[in-house]
C-alpha cells in the first residue's frame, strides 16, 4: 500500500513525510490510535478525526478482504480438550452457497464483488457463530459449517437448521445494490474430524467421512432460499419443523438415490418430551402405582410368600431408579439386601455377577493376599453358619485356594458347578432364615448362562421363603419365569408432563432456568429419566456459563436416541483433559478399577485423581472404595459407549493392547481368574493370535466348570479372530485346538448329530492330517465317528475306522488301537455282527489302562472303557447273558459316576441302565434311568441326551395307566431327535412306539410305524434290529388278524435272522411268538419242539420276562 497516495486521497499529503520517517507501513498503519497521530505531528483535532475514520475503514476492508480469500486456512479450532486431536464424533455439516455468484463476477466491477461476497461471507460468520456451529472452510461463495465440532451440543441438527432459516432471512435483509439468494444443504453422520492437514498457509481441520459430500449434494438439489436436509437429519427433528419430503432424489457419484426434505419452517409443537436423569440421586416421581405394588410385595415376602417382579422397560427408563428406591423404602426395617450386576462384557464368564456380589459382600480389596481374603470370606460365611463344603466350594469360586481352612473334594466339573449352585441357594436360605431378604438383579439381558441357571433356581426356591426379588432387564430379554403364581410383570412407562418438570427442577437446584428451557427439556426427553437428567444438566451448565440464550436453544429437541448421544458429547467435551480419562476407562470396561487405570493412564497420580474426581462429580462415574483401592463404574452403559467410540481405531486398539499387556504383566491374578478379558483387550487390540490363546484359555476354563455355553461362546470367537491371522501353521495349530475342543463342548450341549458338531470335528481332521498330531487326531476322529455313527452313516464310519486302524499301525499308538476297536465294535453291532462286536468291546477292556487311556474332559466327550461297557451291556443280553449284562452294567454306571462327567453318566444311564432295562421288561427302572438322564440333562444343558430320556420316560408311563400321555412325550420327543438327524437307535425307540401304540388298541398305526422302522433300517443300513423288527411286524399282524400264513411267514423270517445274528435273545422272542401261534393253531408239538431246544440251551437269565413266558408256554404244552 503507498501511504503517501492515501493522505493525498485524503487531502492530507502534507503528513507523508512524518509518516515515512517514522517507518510507518501500511500494517502498522492499521493500529495507528489518535495518541499515536498527535506524536506523529498531527496537531489539527479536525485531521486526527478524519485519520482515524480513514484508519477503521481500512480495518474494515482488510477483514472483508481476508474473508475472501479462497480456501484459506483458518485458525484451529478451540476444542473442549487441550489435545484436539482427530475423533470420530456424530457431526452435522451445512453447505451454503451464493445462488448466481457467477452472473454477478460477470456484470460488476470486482471491487464491488469483493464487498457484496465480503458482506455475505460476514453474515454467514455471524450467524453461525451465533447457533453454536463452525466455519471450517471458505470457498468463494460457498461455506462449508460444522455442528457438533469442536464443541458438540445435544441439539446439533436442530441448530444447524434453524441457523440455516436464519441466513436466508438474513442474506435476504442485506441492504446491497443486488439482492442475494442462497441454498444450503444439510446433512448429519458419523465423521473422523480434527486432523490437522495441509501445510503452512493451506492447514485446516479437516473431515473425512461422507456426510459433507451429502450435505453439498443437498446443497445443489435445493431451490433458492431453501434449506434441503437429509433422511437422517430429517429423523433427528422429529416434528421440530414442518417439511416437504422430496423424495429419493438422483445424486451425482451415489449409485443409490438419497431421501431428501425441505424444511419449510418451526412447527408449533404440544408438549412431547420429557424427562432426563440428573447427577445427583433424583426423587423418583410418576412411579407411584409401581412403588405400591412393590411394596404390597415387600409385604407379602415378609409373610414367607417369597416374591419375584420381572421389571422390564428400555434404557434409561428409570429401572435402576427403581430398584434403589425399593431399598430406601424398606432402609429402617431388619432386612438384608443382595444386589447382582450383569455385565455387557462378562455374558460369557460363568457366575460373574455372584462372583462380584460376593466380592463386594465381603468387602475384599485388589491389593488382599489371598490370606486376607480368605478371612473375610470366612468371616461372611460365618454369619450363615455356612457348611465347610459350601466354604469350599465359594472359595474355589472366587478362585482362592483355601489352603487347608476349608474340606476339598473330588468332584467333576459337573458335580462342582451343582454343588456350588446348590451352595449358593443355600446361603439365601440361610440369610432368610434369619431376616426377610431384599435381592435385585439387575441388567439380566446380559447375564450368563450359569448365572441364568442359578437364577432359574432361586426363582423356584423363594417361593417358600421371606424374599423379594427384583430383575431388571430390557425388551429383547425373554424371561423364562412368567406366568408363575409369584411372579409379576412389571413394565415401566414413560413419565408424563408433570412429573418430568419436577425432576428437571430437582437436577436444577438453587440454579434459575428460563421456563421455556424447561419445557424444552420437557419435550425433548420424551419421558426417559435417563436422558431428562443428562440433557437438564447440559443445558443448566450453559446457563451457568451465563448464555441464557444459548440455554433456552439447548432444550429444542433431537430425536432419540441421536439426542443422548449428543447430549454426552457435550458433556464429554466440557470436561476437558479429563475426558482423556474418560476414554480410557472406557476401553478398560464398564467397570474399572483405580489401579489399573493408573497403569494405563499416562498421568502421574495427583492429576489423574484430580480429573476422576471430575469425572465422578459430573456424574458420570460412581465411586467405590478410597484411594487406590477405588472401584469405578460408569452411570450407564451409553455413557461408557459414547466415550469409547470418540476414539479413533489406531488409538483405541493401542489402549487396548495397553490394557491386556498390563493385566498381564502387573495383574497376573486377574488375567488367570478372568482370561476371557483378556481376550476381549487383545481381540480389540488386533492382535488375534494373543486373542485366540486367551479365548482358547477361558473355554477350556469354562468346559471344566461345565458352563458348557459360555465355553462355545469363547472357542467360537476365537475361531471368529482366526479370520485376522495370515495363512500358515500358526493360524492352523490354533484352529485345530480350537475346533477340536469346540466339538466336545458342542456335543454336550447339541448333541452328537448336530451339524455344527460334524464341521468342527471334520474341519479339525483335516488340520490334524496336515500336522499329524496324534493326540489331537486321535480326539477328533472319535468324534467324527460318534457323529457319523449316531446320524446312520455307514460308510463314514467304516472309513474314519479304516483311518484309526491306519494310524495306529503306523505310530503304534495303542489310543488308536483301542479307538479302532471301538469303532469296529460299534460299525459291527450297527451290522448286527453281535458275536464281532463282542469281541471288540471285551478286548477294550483287556487292554484299557485308566492311567494312560482315561481322556481330559475338555479334548474327549467318550472314554473307550465306559463305551464298552455299555455296549457289551446290551450285546450280552441280544447273545442270551441277561445276567452277565446287569453285570455290565452296573460296572459301568459305576465307572461313570467315578469320572464324574456328566455326558458320559448320560450315555451310561441311557444304554446300560434305561435301554438294558427296557429290554428286560422293566418299567419301573426304565422310569428311575430316565428321570435320572433329565435331570443330569436339565442340570448341564444336555439336549440330546435330554431327549433320550424324556422318550424313555414317556416309554415307562405309557406302560402303566396313562398310555395316551406316554404315547405324547414319546412322539414329540422322537420327532426332536429326528429333526437333529439322530439315526443310531431311532429304529429300536420306533419299535418301542410300535408296541405301546399296539397296546392302546391302535395295531394299524403300529403297522406303519413298524413299516417306518423297517425304511429307517434300510435307509441306513441298519441291521441291529433287524430280527426285532420282523417279530413285532409279525405280532401286529397277528393282532390286526391277517393270515396266519404271512403272520408265520414273518416269525420264521425273524428267526432265520436271529440265527443268522446269534442274537439268543431276539431268537427266543421270535420263537416264543411262532409257538403261541402254532399252539393256537393245533400245531403244540411243532411249538413244542420249537422252543424247547433254545430254552435249554440257555445258562442264565431265567427270572427274565421273555423266559419266564417260555417256560410257562412250555409247561402247558406238555
Amino acid at each position: 500500500m503507498d501511504i503517501a497516495a492515501w493522505l493525498r486521497s485524503l487531502g492530507l499529503e502534507e503528513y507523508a513525510s512524518a509518516f515515512r520517517d517514522n517507518d510507518i507501513d501500511a500494517q502498522l498503519l492499521l493500529h495507528l490510535k489518535a495518541e499515536d497521530l498527535k506524536e506523529l505531528g498531527v496537531a489539527s483535532i479536525g485531521h486526527r478525526r478524519k485519520l482515524i475514520d480513514a484508519i477503521a475503514d481500512l480495518r474494515d476492508e482488510d477483514a472483508r478482504s481476508s474473508n475472501v480469500s479462497v480456501d484459506r486456512p483458518l485458525p484451529a479450532p478451540t476444542a473442549a480438550s487441550p489435545e484436539a486431536g482427530a475423533e470420530r464424533r456424530q457431526l452435522t455439516v451445512m453447505f451454503c452457497d451464493l445462488v448466481g455468484s457467477t452472473a454477478l463476477a460477470s456484470r460488476l466491477d470486482v471491487e464491488d464483488l469483493r464487498e457484496i461476497i465480503g458482506a455475505y461471507q460476514q453474515c454467514v460468520s455471524d450467524t453461525i457463530k451465533r447457533f453454536g456451529g463452525f466455519v471450517a472452510k471458505y470457498m468463494g461463495d460457498g461455506v462449508l459449517v460444522y455442528f457438533g465440532y469442536p464443541q458438540a451440543h445435544e441439539d446439533d441438527a436442530e441448530r444447524a437448521v434453524r441457523a440455516g432459516l436464519a441466513l436466508i432471512d438474513i442474506v435476504n435483509e442485506l441492504e446491497l445494490s443486488d439482492p442475494l439468494q442462497v441454498r444450503i444443504g444439510i446433512a448429519t453422520g458419523i465423521v473422523v474430524v480434527g486432523d490437522i492437514v495441509g501445510f503452512g498457509e493451506a492447514r485446516e481441520r479437516g473431515v473425512i467421512g461422507e456426510t459433507p459430500n451429502i450435505a453439498a449434494r443437498l446443497q445443489g438439489l435445493a431451490e433458492p432460499d431453501t434449506v434441503v436436509i437429509g433422511e437422517r437429519t430429517h429423523h433427528l427433528l422429529g416434528h421440530l419443523f414442518d417439511f416437504r419430503d422430496l423424495g429419493t432424489l438422483e445424486v451425482k457419484g451415489y449409485s443409490e438415490p438419497i431421501r431428501a426434505y425441505q424444511v419449510l419452517r418451526p412447527s408449533i409443537l404440544d408438549s412431547r418430551f420429557e424427562a432426563l436423569h440428573g447427577e445427583r440421586l433424583t426423587p423418583l416421581v410418576g412411579r407411584e402405582n409401581e412403588i405400591e405394588a412393590l411394596r404390597h410385595c415387600w409385604q407379602r415376602a415378609k409373610g414367607i410368600e417369597g416374591q419375584v417382579i420381572l421389571l422390564v422397560g428400555e434404557p434409561g427408563i428409570g429401572k435402576s431408579r427403581i430398584t434403589v428406591a425399593v431399598l430406601e423404602e424398606i432402609a429402617n426395617e431388619q432386612r438384608t439386601h443382595l444386589c447382582y450386576f450383569c455385565s455387557p462384557h462378562h455374558s460369557g464368564s460363568a457366575l460373574y455377577p455372584i462372583i462380584r456380589q460376593l466380592e463386594r459382600a465381603a468387602e475384599m480389596s485388589p491389593d488382599d493376599d489371598t490370606s486376607t481374603k480368605l478371612d473375610k470370606l470366612e468371616t461372611l460365611l460365618a454369619a450363615t453358619s455356612t457348611a465347610a463344603e459350601d466354604c469350599s466350594l465359594v472359595s474355589d469360586l472366587l478362585s482362592l485356594p483355601s489352603s487347608g481352612r476349608f474340606p476339598t473334594f473330588d468332584l467333576s466339573p459337573q458335580q462342582r458347578k451343582s454343588r456350588t449352585l446348590q451352595a449358593l441357594v443355600r446361603q439365601l436360605e440361610a440369610l432368610a432364615g434369619r431376616e426377610p431378604v431384599v435381592m435385585i438383579f439387575e441388567d439380566v439381558h446380559w447375564i450368563d448362562p450359569t448365572s441364568l441357571e442359578l437364577l432359574d433356581r432361586t426363582v423356584e426356591r423363594i417361593r417358600m421363603l421371606p424374599v423379594l426379588l427384583v430383575v431388571t432387564f430390557r425388551p429383547e430379554f425373554t424371561p423364562p419365569w412368567s406366568g408363575q403364581p409369584h411372579v409379576s410383570m412389571m413394565t415401566l412407562g414413560r413419565l408424563g408432563q408433570r412429573d418430568g418438570v419436577a425432576l428437571v427442577e430437582h437436577v436444577l437446584g438453587q440454579q434459575d432456568l428460563p421456563a421455556e428451557a424447561i419445557q424444552g427439556i420437557v419435550e425433548r426427553t420424551d419421558g426417559v429419566p435417563l436422558y431428562l437428567e443428562e440433557f437438564t444438566k447440559a443445558v443448566a451448565e450453559m446457563c451457568a456459563e451465563g448464555d441464557h440464550a444459548q440455554s433456552t436453544a439447548s432444550s429444542a429437541s433431537l430425536g432419540i436416541p441421536a439426542t443422548l448421544h449428543a447430549s454426552l458429547m457435550a458433556r464429554l467435551d466440557r470436561l476437558g483433559a479429563a475426558k482423556n480419562v474418560a476414554q480410557i476407562a472406557a476401553v478398560i470396561g464398564r467397570e474399572f478399577s483405580h489401579d489399573l487405570l493408573a497403569a494405563v493412564a499416562p498421568y502421574a497420580a495427583t492429576e489423574l485423581r484430580a480429573f476422576i474426581d471430575q469425572l465422578t462429580s459430573s456424574g458420570m462415574v460412581f465411586r467405590r472404595g478410597t484411594a487406590a483401592d477405588s472401584l469405578y463404574l460408569f452411570k450407564h452403559a451409553l455413557v461408557q459407549d459414547a466415550a469409547y467410540n470418540t476414539l479413533l481405531r489406531r488409538p483405541r486398539q493401542q489402549l487396548h493392547g495397553k490394557i491386556a499387556r498390563t493385566l498381564e504383566e502387573l495383574f497376573p491374578g486377574r488375567a488367570a481368574r478372568e482370561p476371557e478379558v483378556l481376550a476381549h483387550h487383545f481381540a480389540k487390540a488386533g492382535q488375534a493370535a494373543r486373542a485366540i490363546d486367551y479365548w482358547l484359555i477361558a473355554g477350556k476354563q469354562a468346559a471344566q466348570r461345565s458352563a458348557n455355553l459360555e465355553a462355545i461362546d469363547h472357542f467360537s470367537r476365537g475361531l471368529k479372530a482366526l479370520e485376522a491371522l495370515p495363512l500358515g501353521s500358526e493360524k492352523d495349530w490354533k484352529e485345530l485346538a480350537l475346533q477340536t475342543a469346540l466339538g466336545t463342548a458342542l456335543i454336550s450341549v447339541h448333541g452328537y448329530a448336530a451339524s455344527q458338531t460334524g464341521a468342527a470335528y471334520a474341519r479339525a481332521r483335516i488340520l490334524c492330517q496336515k500336522f499329524g498330531d496324534a493326540a489331537a487326531l486321535h480326539a477328533t476322529l472319535s468324534g467324527e465317528f460318534v457323529y457319523h455313527f449316531v446320524r446312520g452313516d455307514r460308510a463314514m464310519m467304516r472309513r474314519l475306522t479304516k483311518e484309526a486302524r491306519r494310524t495306529a499301525e503306523r505310530t503304534g499308538d495303542d489310543a488308536f488301537q483301542l479307538a479302532g476297536h471301538r469303532m469296529d465294535g460299534i460299525t459291527a453291532m450297527y451290522d448286527g455282527s453281535f458275536i464281532e462286536a463282542s469281541h471288540e468291546f471285551e478286548t477294550i477292556l483287556s487292554l484299557y489302562d485308566p492311567d494312560r487311556h482315561r481322556p481330559p474332559p475338555v479334548l474327549y466327550i467318550h472314554d473307550p472303557k465306559i463305551s464298552a461297557l455299555a455296549y457289551l451291556a446290551i450285546l450280552k443280553w441280544i447273545l442270551g447273558q441277561s445276567d452277565t449284562a446287569r453285570g455290565l452294567a452296573i460296572e459301568a454306571l459305576r465307572y461313570a459316576e467315578e469320572l464324574k462327567q456328566a455326558n458320559l453318566t448320560a450315555h451310561v444311564r441311557t444304554y446300560a441302565g434305561a435301554g438294558l432295562h427296557e429290554l428286560l421288561g422293566e418299567t419301573s427302572a426304565v422310569r428311575r434311568h430316565a428321570d435320572a438322564i433329565v435331570a443330569l440333562a436339565d442340570q448341564h444343558s444336555l439336549h440330546y441326551w435330554r431327549l433320550n430320556g424324556l422318550f424313555l420316560r414317556g416309554w415307562a408311563i405309557a406302560q402303566g395307566a396313562s398310555v395316551e400321555e406316554g404315547l405324547a412325550v414319546m412322539r414329540q420327543n422322537l420327532r426332536a431327535r429326528s429333526a437333529l438327524g439322530v439315526s443310531w437307535y431311532h429304529v429300536r425307540y420306533l419299535c418301542m412306539l410300535a408296541t405301546t401304540l399296539q397296546k392302546s388298541g391302535a395295531a394299524e398305526s403300529a403297522l406303519a410305524v413298524v413299516a417306518e422302522a423297517k425304511d429307517q433300517a434300510a435307509c441306513h443300513c441298519e441291521h441291529m434290529w433287524d430280527a426285532e423288527v420282523e417279530r413285532i411286524e409279525a405280532e401286529m399282524l397277528e393282532v390286526c388278524a391277517r393270515s396266519t400264513v404271512e403272520c408265520e411267514a414273518r416269525f420264521q423270517s425273524a428267526l432265520v435272522t436271529a440265527r443268522r445274528q446269534s442274537a439268543k435273545s431276539f431268537e427266543l422272542r421270535a420263537a416264543l411268538g411262532l409257538a403261541k401261534l402254532w399252539a393256537e393253531h393245533g400245531r403244540g408239538d411243532e411249538a413244542r419242539d420249537l422252543l424247547w431246544p433254545l430254552y435249554e440251551s440257555f445258562t442264565e437269565g431265567f427270572n427274565t420276562r421273555d423266559l419266564t413266558q417260555a417256560r410257562q408256554l412250555l409247561d402247558k404244552l406238555h
